[in-house]
């Protein structure tokens, strides 16, 4: 059984709305919704949504195209996609972290043996923000990796005005990052997976 089958919050939510036809017949149409995770062939649509979301506020942005296409060939299975009939809404990029804390190296290196999710970007295509999405996939991106059994926590880092929006999704600060891009500096923040095997057990995974 692959992963992503034996995951309850990954499979499609299927919202069809009934279509017709000129002729009267129902033609097929895509999921309203659908949550799965990204591939590289998908690296293109989430730098265009990251790039507009990040350049106009910090002037760079989290991952490169490049950055993106290498973690989603090394461990597609910590991202999560939010498709609307088909299209790109909101995505999550991670990889797998060895240490206590976050360093430069974790910007670029996924970690096979870590147990502990890092989380590079969460963005939100501009003509669907302000509407809870980026909260939504949150919630739906932790519940996922509880049923991972090699996951213990998450950990991001985020600028402060950021700092609210992480903690009501259940992150805490653990204070200033040693990582910094440019002149930008960072808070720590972690989300751990308490009662992962509890979720396991009596969600399907």
């Amino acid at each position: 059984m692959s992963t992503l089958s034996a995951l309850p919050f990954l499979k499609p939510i299927h919202l069809r709305s009934p279509r017709s036809s000129p002729g009267g017949q129902r033609r097929h149409t895509l999921p309203a919704s659908e949550f799965r995770c990204l591939s590289p062939e998908d690296a293109i649509s989430v730098f265009e949504i990251e790039r507009e979301a990040f350049i106009s506020v910090s002037g760079d942005c989290p991952l490169h195209l490049d950055e993106i296409r290498h973690f989603l060939n090394l461990c597609p299975e910590l991202s999560l996609g939010w498709f609307e009939e088909g299209r790109l809404v909101a995505f999550i990029i991670g990889s797998l972290w060895d240490q206590d804390r976050l360093s430069q190296e974790a910007l670029t290196l996924h970690k096979p043996r870590g147990t502990s999710v890092h989380i590079h970007v969460l963005a939100v295509h501009r003509t669907f923000r302000q509407q809870g999405k980026g909260s939504i996939l949150m919630w739906r991106y932790l519940q996922y990796l509880r049923c991972l059994p090699f996951a213990r926590r998450a950990l991001l880092m985020c600028e402060d005005f950021l700092v609210p929006f992480y903690q009501k999704c259940g992150f805490q600060a653990l204070g200033p990052c040693e990582v910094t891009v440019g002149d930008l500096a960072f808070i720590e923040m972690q989300h751990p997976m308490r009662g992962h095997a509890f979720m396991r057990r009596n969600s399907g995974c």
